[in-house]
């Protein structure tokens, strides 16, 4: 082999590495969130700060919880819109429950059971009865808001034990206790999805549904499963939210959907399944929360937030679609 030889070699090499690279979306997804933070750090004194870091975790906690539920979902092939409206459902009915007399170790469970009962009916609806995942999530969204707002009539419920938010307020080793249960359960659920031989089915669900069939994945099932993780992983973020707040409030949550499916997207999740992992999806919310931080620093008008999260869902799917197109 000559020295032409060996040298067109190794840059095919380096070639090939920097592909790897650049397919693996977190690498990249690192690097935009390092710049986020070195031009925010320049633009805002206040930005790279303890207290601004610490309210930002806290923030992110329910999105990034949520967040893992619809990964699970999208790399099945599937989606859930009815988050954001769970969050608000559950956490009302935890604060309603214990606020008449419910003791919290029997308020949690009641609730948990309520959250798993929606995302039952959302997969059943999905998979056995073959409606669109858009429409029967959209619908149980609005179901599930409309009962939270039945429930107080609109009004925040109040008047919560202390013992109810000593985790929304408790902290270990000077780190929230929410975000080190947000973190342990991204990192638990990142690999479970990457090696376990149960969950490593939502891949072969999502790639091909018909060739997951015939090899004898019980394709309905594993849909149905994923949607009550995915209301149960909303369920325990309501109640987080309602522990931090010291409030089961009906109105939360709202937009939330597109939030998650946005970091999830932004990961590396594909709306057409198949692709997807939970470091991706919270690495995307971390990067959503940075935005919205960084808007919030520069003053910029909350309504205008909104418009940014929703361009940034569009790029993503673009993006995605762009992708998927040349790879095929």
């Amino acid at each position: 082999m000559n020295a032409v030889q060996e040298s067109a070699l190794r840059t095919g090499g380096r070639a090939a590495i920097w592909r790897r690279i650049i397919a693996t979306r977190e690498i990249p997804l690192l690097a935009l969130i390092a710049v986020v933070v070195l031009v925010m750090s320049i633009a805002s004194p206040y930005f790279f700060s303890a207290s601004n870091f610490r309210a930002m975790a806290i923030g992110l906690v329910p999105t990034a919880i949520i967040a893992i539920g619809m990964t699970l979902l999208l790399v099945s092939g599937a989606f859930d819109l009815s988050v954001g409206s769970v969050l608000a459902l559950t956490g009302t009915v935890v604060a309603l429950l214990i606020v008449r007399g419910a003791p919290v170790v029997v308020a949690v469970p009641i609730t948990a059971l309520a959250g798993a009962a929606i995302g039952l009916v959302n997969g059943v609806l999905v998979t056995r009865l073959s409606v669109n995942p858009l429409v029967a999530t959209l619908g149980t969204m609005s179901v599930a808001r409309g009962l939270a707002l039945v429930l107080t009539e609109g009004y925040s419920v109040s008047g919560l034990p202390p013992s109810f938010g000593f985790v929304g307020v408790a902290s270990w080793f000077g780190i929230p206790i929410m975000v080190v249960i947000a973190i342990a359960m991204v990192v638990a659920a990142d690999l479970a999805l990457r090696h376990t031989r149960a969950l490593r089915q939502l891949y072969y669900v999502g790639s091909n549904e018909t060739a997951a069939r015939l090899s004898g994945i019980r394709v309905d099932l594993v849909r149905i499963v994923a949607y009550v993780a995915t209301s149960l992983l909303a369920t325990l973020a309501g109640i987080l939210l309602a522990s931090r707040l010291m409030a089961g409030t009906p109105t939360a949550g709202s937009g939330l959907e597109l939030q998650v499916l946005a970091a999830a997207v932004i990961g590396g999740a594909s709306l057409r399944g198949g692709e997807g992992t939970v470091l991706g999806a919270f690495l995307g919310v971390v990067f959503v929360a940075l935005i919205n931080n960084a808007m919030t620093m520069l003053a910029v008008s909350i309504y205008w937030q909104m418009v940014v999260i929703g361009v940034v869902l569009a790029v993503a799917v673009a993006l995605d679609m762009l992708v998927r197109r040349r790879q095929g």
